[in-house]
């Protein structure tokens, strides 16, 4: 804590001392626009991949679907539709962040983030961000994070979009997304519905995925008002609803009546922005609630809510044109209340401190140090630092070391029975050299190496007391290693239009302590795409390879999978644009698990129709 007042004393005299210099105009519309400006200014030595629009809408089945089969992330599905966690760089589901507008949204009940919970169409754009945040997103971010991202645009416009979709498995898609701005005030939302019987047949045998059903209901609303040529306030709420039966597995079929869950996202947030320096103030509340179902035959259920109240303040000082600061406090007050635990609060204050250097035309670094204060245990403080470094017009050199964290949930504590209220925080070091080269703006290729360690992980074992429940305990170490490649090239002639992408990863994990390897962690994940389009007409394919990984008892072989779409694009007709398009999922029709004895679907097929006004 000493450490972080020193940094703050030194850096805030350094400022008052200095002149006076301009904002540059591009950075105050990125203080005004973005809610997350940490992710475009502050990671200049990780590696960053952008899924925009048009990778957004081509992949519109699920958030999982789409990161799957456009990035280095390993997924966990139980069943298709059911929960979606996910494995970053080898680490477990509760390692990997996922940011909404700047703000962590991982579960305080378990410290994950279900995927299959998450509608990537009604967002504008999602970036992954690879290796350790906690400095800057908290706790949970070691392997990597998902940043979901809503923009307000204030330029004078006005569109819409509607979508329809059909599919196997009698499944139903219907979302509707509208975009408005008139110079002073903007506004955009989207509601989306997703139902599916989710009864397919499992390949090789007579069964069916009996008691998969699911429907999903996202409404999000975005609305933004300049005060003044220096205030902006901006509002974000995001509804997600969700009814899902449990799958069962070809062993057993699956007890289970079903499982509700609620997430509610609303956030205030104020910018004020001078010359010199800016200031934002965001208010946050975050409720999450379940109720779970667990015997079809009775009306009996469990229940559990936390809910979340974040205040968060950041204060940016330009202090030279090569020279920034970036200084972050919040405070989070988080009540939480169930059938399995009672009484759990916690509330916990953070400050961060941020410096970006400039020091020449090719060179930039950025250090960041930050300390949580937090009522139910001691937080370590953790710290990292990157650099930018640009070695010729084509290659740049990057680099990133940071120490992370990530804090015990509710379930681990307060769990009855079984909770530890002795747990300590994870703890993890990690270490990413990447290349970025590029060519002639078509071509583009990243190489990523990584390692990773980490000590204090909290695993569940059954209890030694004798009696038949299971507790969680700070009892293993693991370590990361590998690469990651990845390939973009875009050449466009005329009216054609071609577009390949490639991503791969080689993972090696091990358990310090039984020295093998961990659970779910393929060593080997590819995927690539190409897309192709001529005036209305576009086509893609995507394929995807997991190798084999480790399970309890034995493992899961590799498995490859493919899809293939077609679409048209019909000439506008009073302003409405009409798309109408194909797709063909798992068209080699090929058997695979991500979970052990829980079938992947067989070969099925979605027609979409796309309004655009």
């Amino acid at each position: 804590m000493k450490l972080i007042l020193c940094l703050f004393t030194s850096l805030i005299s350094a400022h008052l001392l200095c002149a006076q210099t301009f904002v540059d105009s591009i950075q105050q519309l990125d203080e005004v626009v973005l809610s997350d400006i940490k992710l475009n200014r502050y990671s200049v030595g990780y590696k960053t991949t952008v899924l925009g629009d048009s990778i957004l809408n081509n992949n519109g089945r699920s958030l999982t679907d789409l990161l799957r089969f456009n990035s280095n992330i390993y997924f966990k599905e139980n069943g298709y539709g059911m929960v979606s966690s996910a494995s970053f760089r080898g680490t477990n589901a509760a390692q990997t962040a996922v940011i909404w507008n700047g703000i962590n949204i991982n579960s305080q009940l378990n410290g994950q983030a279900d995927f299959n919970t998450i509608v990537s169409t009604n967002y504008n754009e999602m970036v992954i961000r690879n290796g350790g945040g906690s400095v800057q997103y908290g706790s949970g971010a070691i392997g990597g994070t998902v940043h979901l991202q809503n923009e307000i645009d204030f330029k004078k416009h006005f569109e819409q979009r509607l979508e329809f979709g059909y599919g196997s498995f009698n499944t139903q898609r219907a979302n509707y997304r509208a975009n408005f701005g008139n110079g002073k005030f903007s506004a955009n939302g989207g509601i989306s519905y997703l139902s599916s019987d989710n009864d397919f047949k499992y390949l090789g045998t007579d069964k069916r995925n009996e008691n998969g059903a699911f429907s999903n209901l996202d409404i999000n609303l975005n609305l933004g008002y300049t005060v003044s040529e220096n205030d902006v306030l901006k509002a974000y709420h995001q509804n997600f609803r969700s009814d899902r039966e449990f799958s069962g597995t070809l062993l057993a079929d699956s007890s289970t009546k079903y499982y509700e869950n609620e997430d509610y996202r609303s956030m205030l947030e104020w910018a004020h922005v001078k010359r010199k320096w800016s200031s934002n103030l965001k208010a946050v509340h975050l409720l999450e609630r379940f109720k779970y179902f667990e015997n079809k035959n009775l009306d009996n259920f469990s229940a559990g809510k936390v809910n979340t109240y974040l205040v968060k303040h950041r204060y940016k000082r330009t202090i030279s044109k090569r020279l920034e600061f970036l200084a972050i406090t919040d405070f989070s007050h988080i009540v939480g209340d169930g059938d399995s635990f009672q009484d759990a609060i916690r509330n916990a204050f953070s400050a961060t401190a941020i410096l970006k250097h400039r020091p020449t035309e090719r060179i930039q670094y950025t250090l960041n140090i930050r300390q949580d204060l937090i009522s139910d245990f001691d937080s370590p403080l953790v710290f990292s630092g990157d650099v930018n470094y640009q070695l010729t017009k084509w290659y740049i050199l990057k680099f990133n070391g940071s120490k992370n964290f990530r804090v015990p949930t509710f379930n681990d504590l307060y769990w009855d029975p079984g909770g530890n209220l002795s747990l300590e925080p994870e703890s993890s070091f990690q270490f990413d050299l990447g290349h970025d080269l590029s060519f002639n703006q078509h071509l583009n290729f990243k190489l990523n190496t990584f390692y990773i360690e980490s000590s204090n992980l909290i695993q569940w074992r059954p209890n030694n007391s004798g009696v038949a429940f299971w507790s969680p305990d700070n009892i293993a170490s693991a370590r990361h290693y590998g690469l990651e490649a990845e390939l973009k090239f875009r050449k466009k002639v005329k009216h054609h239009d071609f577009k390949y992408s490639m991503n791969y990863s080689f993972t090696e994990t091990e358990d310090i302590e039984k020295q093998r390897r961990l659970f779910y962690v393929p060593v080997h994940k590819a995927n690539a795409s190409v897309a192709y389009s001529f005036k209305g007409f576009t086509a893609f394919y995507q394929h995807l390879f997991n190798g084999e990984v480790d399970t309890i008892g034995g493992s899961l072989d590799g498995f490859d999978v493919a899809n293939l779409g077609i679409g048209y694009h019909f000439r506008s007709i009073k302003k409405v644009d009409l798309t109408a398009d194909f797709r063909i999922n798992n068209m080699y029709n090929r058997y695979y698990e991500n979970v052990a004895f829980r079938p992947m679907p067989n070969r099925n097929f979605t027609i979409r129709l796309i309004l655009n006004i």
